[in-house]
C-alpha cells in the first residue's frame, strides 16, 4: 500500500525545493568533502522538519532557512571540530567538482571564504546571495551598522588574499 504525503509534508517539501540552493551553498562553504556536506545538509533537513511546525512566518521564509541551515551548520562544526580540524582546501575544490560545474573564479571566490572565520563565512554568504544589510543583520543577530563594516574588512580581506597569490 502506498502512503500519501500529508498537507504540511507536502508545504515542508515545496519549502525545501525553493530554497535548496540556498541550504547547498551554506552546507558547501563549511563542509570538507562530499560525505561531510551530506550529513550536514541532511542534519539542516532534519532541523528544519523538526521546527516547520513552529514556523510562524514572522520573519521571511528564506530568512528561517538561512537560520536554521547556519546554526545547524555550526553547531556540527563544534560537535565535530576535534575530527575535522582546520578546513582543509583542497577538499573544497572535491566538493564543487561534485556539486555543481562551477568555473575557476567561482571555486577561488570559494576557497578564498573558506578562510575566513565561521561569522564572516555566514555574512559573505548572504551578501553574495544578495541579502540586504537589513536581512542580514536579521538572520545573524548582529546590528545593520556592524554588518555594514564587517563586510566592508571581509571584501578588503579577500580582495587582499586573492592579491597575495
Amino acid at each position: 500500500m502506498k502512503k500519501t504525503q500529508t498537507a504540511t509534508e507536502q508545504q515542508f517539501m515545496a519549502m525545501i525545493e525553493r530554497n535548496s540552493s540556498t541550504i547547498s551553498r551554506v552546507c558547501y562553504v563549511y563542509s570538507q568533502g562530499r560525505d561531510h556536506f551530506n550529513d550536514l545538509y541532511q542534519e539542516t533537513l532534519a532541523n528544519l522538519w523538526q521546527g516547520f511546525g513552529r514556523f510562524r512566518g514572522d520573519a521571511a521564509e528564506s530568512t528561517w532557512i538561512y537560520r536554521v541551515t547556519l546554526n545547524t551548520c555550526i553547531t556540527y562544526y563544534r560537535k565535530n571540530s576535534r575530527y575535522y580540524g582546520v578546513l582543509p582546501l583542497d577538499a573544497l575544490y572535491d566538493v564543487a567538482e561534485e556539486v555543481s560545474t562551477r568555473n575557476e573564479d567561482v571555486k577561488e571566490l570559494y576557497r578564498l571564504i573558506s578562510c575566513l572565520g565561521k561569522l564572516d563565512r555566514a555574512i559573505i554568504m548572504l551578501w553574495l546571495d544578495e541579502k540586504s544589510y537589513d536581512e542580514i543583520a536579521e538572520i545573524t543577530g548582529l546590528t545593520r551598522a556592524n554588518i555594514a563594516t564587517r563586510l566592508h574588512r571581509i571584501k578588503n580581506r579577500l580582495i587582499n588574499e586573492a592579491e597575495n597569490e
